[in-house]
């Protein structure tokens, strides 16, 4: 167990009173904290350099690399919490499961889990097998002083919908079929899933890291019912399993507007809010008792610095009567987007928001 995190919830004074953790407490800050989701440094000249010739899944498993990657967006936006450079299919991989991260294409599964014997293949991850997490967030940690990293995995659903898929899907038709015919398999799929992204969230948190985010990317692909009826608890039974550590936890999908009751329901003590739902909305739908996460378009990055600003004011006077807000894009960062955006916008919310 590392200073970073404990059973009883303590914190190290170095990052505890960071605006980032702040906001995810719901307590007063000095300004409203930003970070982007999803690499932000893959928008970075220097980032697209250190990786040149290093395969995705490959580049995860360098210690010396992760911790560059990782501080690149730090160092060049000032942004308030690092995210820890990852995949979510790393945990797959470690436990050797056969798949790679195809450019252009996503995550590519050579066999996908369609039947009960299927799930023999998916063994119980340990710490062992991704001992280069633990070296890197311990390097990261030295480097970042008191600002937070971020821990992060994939979501239940998610995850099973690249496995049952092979890979990425527009329709999910395989994973609700599944989900839909034979719900018990769907069932003891998810819950192994669970176990597997539990076990790779409390690798990140002992050693180190100050914050976790479950990325359910997907889940906008549900209505309602069936996430209840057949995701929330996956979901839910990661959350409790890391509660006692004292962290927060940040639950994120794309498109799940539909979804945020629910979400918050499982566990979660931030929301995360993509674009389509202002963040006023998102608080009625949430419940009080959740801080939120987000919510700028990604895309408005590609306009003029007025039309940013104008924007970026939008989400945050949305945000004006929230117990906490942390300032995200509503989505992740995308390759294409120049570099000096991101940091204009670090400034501008920083700025607007002093207090």
């Amino acid at each position: 167990m590392s200073a970073n995190a404990s059973p009883t919830g303590m914190q190290p004074t170095a990052t505890y009173d960071s605006p980032f953790l702040k906001a995810c407490r719901r307590e007063p800050v000095p300004h409203t904290p930003v970070w982007f989701m999803r690499q932000a440094g893959r928008s970075l000249p220097e980032y697209r350099k250190v990786r040149e010739g290093i395969p995705m899944l490959e580049s995860c498993t360098r210690p010396e690399l992760v911790t560059e990657i990782t501080l690149q967006p730090v160092r060049r936006h000032g942004v308030d919490a690092a995210v820890y450079y990852s995949d979510i299919v790393v945990p797959l991989k470690a436990i050797g499961l056969d798949l790679d991260i195809k450019p252009g294409v996503g995550p590519v599964v050579a066999e996908p889990v369609r039947t009960r014997a299927d799930l023999a293949r998916l063994r119980d991850l340990t710490p062992e097998d991704v001992s280069y997490v633990t070296e890197a967030i311990g390097l990261l940690t030295r480097e970042l002083g008191a600002t937070p990293l971020i821990g992060f995995a994939g979501a239940p659903f998610t995850l099973a919908s690249y496995l049952v898929e092979g890979g990425p899907s527009r329709t999910y038709e395989n994973a609700k079929a599944m989900m839909y015919g034979d719900p018990e398999l769907w069932a003891d799929l998810l819950d192994r899933l669970a176990d597997i992204t539990t076990a790779f969230l409390k690798v990140q948190i002992e050693a180190g890291a100050s914050a976790v985010q479950l990325f359910d990317s997907w889940a906008g692909a549900l209505a309602p019912a069936d996430y209840r009826r057949s995701v929330m608890s996956a979901s839910a039974k990661v959350f409790e399993a890391v509660a006692g550590y004292g962290v927060p936890r940040i639950h994120f999908g794309v498109g799940t507007g539909e979804l945020l009751g629910l979400m918050g329901e499982a566990g979660a003590d931030v929301v995360g809010v993509d674009w389509r739902v202002p963040l006023d909305e998102a608080a009625r739908r949430v419940g009080p008792g959740k801080a939120l996460q987000g919510n700028l378009d990604p895309t408005v990055l590609f306009s003029t610095p007025q039309a940013v600003e104008a924007k970026v004011r939008e989400v945050l006077d949305a945000a004006a009567g929230l117990e906490g807000h942390v300032f995200n894009l509503g989505h992740g960062v995308m390759p294409t987007t120049d570099p000096d955006a991101l940091t204009r916008l670090t400034e501008y919310v920083h700025t607007q928001t002093a207090r």
